[in-house]
């Protein structure tokens, strides 16, 4: 979708960014239902800026360094912003810490971190004084890791629940030996919420170097700013946009699943033979965000899980595109497709009617 906006904006001779711009909705196209909260246009604003957009010219084919053809380009990126019916617990220990225990799962992603920092902020307390418990059945159901829900969900039930324990500490009154413990169920809060379009958005850019004589693509940096609710902890969370971004080069320059014709089996079907970027692959890459709080969300938090990926492999595509003057509908960009579909590698400019 976001190659074919690009090329309709070169077809009308309009901006990527300002086409974009202009049809900005006001309004889900398809549901109708209003946006929790839409701010793409700020994030093509900052990136354009930052990246250096305004000095950019539009025609394709006409930066070179040596054999090496250079591009940029853009689009867009949007995840859903969800969340799932979950239970947390806290119990008010009598030396003064909290003790959290959730059915949350840690991939990788920080999710620890995250909700420590989440609860200390409920609890009003610093993060010393909270202990998260996490990976048991035995504390009720929580949504799992996956979907970009999962901080959301299980902080929209840790906040719950400090909300419920903080009303019930008296102060000045000790707590009992074996502390005071409330549990929240966000069930009931999620049903209640209206009907919105809720998601976390992005703009990606990106500027790539083709070779024309080997057809090698070389991705020399990007820039990715995102929109995707309250940032809980920048260091993990730029961690993760950037690990996203590197995936979407991935997609973009190597990962392909061929099946064999004759036995419907894969040939890589293990990741010793599945071509998957390495650090050689990355380049400079830039992850940061513009303010978007959601105002149904306890906390403000959308999700960052997938939204990194998300418009990366169509930044690099357009920016090929620009690059060589050739459009390429199908992933990943092989040397073997950019040699053959001439003329762009040549140099020369989209001819024109």
């Amino acid at each position: 979708m976001e190659v074919a906006l690009d090329e309709l904006a070169e077809r009308t001779g309009t901006d990527p960014i300002e086409l974009r711009l202009r049809n900005e909705p006001d309004a889900g196209p398809v549901s109708g239902l209003p946006f929790s909260s839409r701010n793409l246009a700020a994030c093509f604003r900052e990136g354009a800026r930052r990246f250096g957009w305004q000095d950019r010219d539009p025609r394709p084919g006409l930066r070179r360094e040596g054999r090496w053809l250079l591009g940029t380009g853009t689009a867009a990126a949007s995840f859903g912003a969800g969340a799932a019916p979950s239970t947390a617990q806290i119990t008010a220990e009598p030396d003064g810490s909290f003790t959290v225990r959730i059915a949350a799962a840690d991939i990788g992603t920080g999710a620890r971190t995250a909700l420590t920092l989440i609860a200390a902020d409920a609890l009003d307390t610093t993060p010393e004084h909270v202990r998260v418990r996490i990976g048991d059945s035995d504390f009720g159901p929580a949504m799992i890791a996956g979907g970009s829900m999962g901080t959301r969900s299980w902080a929209w039930a840790i906040t719950a629940a400090a909300q419920d324990l903080r009303e019930r500490l008296i102060p000045g009154t000790a707590v009992p030996p074996d502390g005071i413990t409330v549990r929240s169920d966000t069930t009931a809060a999620l049903g209640a919420l209206s009907r919105k379009e809720r998601h976390s958005f992005g703009a990606q850019f990106a500027e790539v170097a083709v070779d024309t004589a080997t057809g090698e693509i070389r991705v020399r940096r990007m820039l990715g700013i995102f929109a995707a609710g309250r940032i809980v902890n920048p260091l993990t969370a730029r961690g993760q946009l950037l690990g996203g971004m590197t995936w979407g080069i991935s997609m973009a320059l190597h990962e392909e699943a061929v099946r064999d014709h004759h036995t419907g089996a894969h040939y890589a079907p293990d990741l010793a033979g599945y071509h998957v970027a390495t650090h050689a692959d990355v380049p400079h890459l830039e992850a940061d965000w513009v303010d978007d709080h959601d105002p149904d969300d306890p906390v403000g938090i959308k999700g960052i899980g997938e939204i990194g990926i998300v418009g990366a492999a169509a930044a690099l595509t357009n920016a090929v595109w620009h690059a060589t003057g050739t459009r390429h509908r199908d992933l990943p960009l092989r040397p073997d497709r950019i040699l053959t579909a001439a003329p762009g590698t040549k140099g020369e400019p989209t001819k024109r009617a």
